[in-house]
């Protein structure tokens, strides 16, 4: 059954921690969110492995 789960990532630009909410519904993700705290435009990839572990990786959109 899927889920909603929160991580905390680091933003590339400002280096704040930030909480975004992840759905574990798909195995692989990739979207587009604004920081919370500078309003830069962050991607984030999204993976979900087998046992359900997610990771989350974001980076700017230049790289």
């Amino acid at each position: 059954m899927p889920s909603v789960i929160e991580k905390s990532v680091s933003c590339p630009y400002c280096g704040e921690s930030i909480g975004v909410l992840i759905d574990d519904s798909l195995a692989e993700q990739n979207y587009v969110e604004d920081c919370q705290v500078c309003c830069r435009p962050i991607v984030f990839d999204v993976c979900v492995d087998l046992d359900g572990e997610v990771a989350v990786q974001a980076r700017s959109e230049n790289e």
